[in-house]
């Protein structure tokens, strides 16, 4: 019964969650980066129903593939020589908005959903756990 009642709570906040997203691809008006993103997940997950390489695209579009995405770039108390490169352009910016924040982690919740609802090769899959 909790649990039924969870999962119908984090159903509603999804749902509310990816309306934003929804909206921004019906108008057109979707950031270039995350339909592009958007797409090739899509396509990995419904066409080749390969879960990791959705997963990895996913990654990438959530948190970039910069050294230090979240902004960190000094790990010792000494500048280092290759430091510099990785400051402040290539930290990934789609997580500082709260609305984009959230409808791509509702987004990641429909994949993960998928990934139990429509099966395929335990070697495709991210987190395999065998139905009984």
């Amino acid at each position: 019964l909790i649990l039924g009642k969870l999962q119908a709570s984090i159903h509603k906040q999804s749902v509310m969650n990816l309306k934003p997203l929804l909206n921004s691809l019906e108008n057109h008006s979707c950031n270039n980066d995350i339909r592009h993103h958007l797409t090739n997940i899509c396509r990995l997950l419904i066409i080749d129903r390969n879960y990791i390489l959705a997963n990895n695209a996913y990654m990438t579009m959530a948190i970039g593939n910069a050294p230090w995405p979240v902004g960190v770039t000094r790990s010792g108390i000494h500048q280092r020589p290759g430091s510099a490169k990785a400051y402040v352009s290539n930290i990934a910016h789609v997580l500082n908005d709260e609305t984009q924040r959230k409808y791509i982690q509702a987004f990641k919740r429909l994949m993960t959903r998928m990934q139990e609802y429509f099966p395929t090769d335990p070697s495709k899959c991210v987190e395999y756990v065998r139905s009984q």
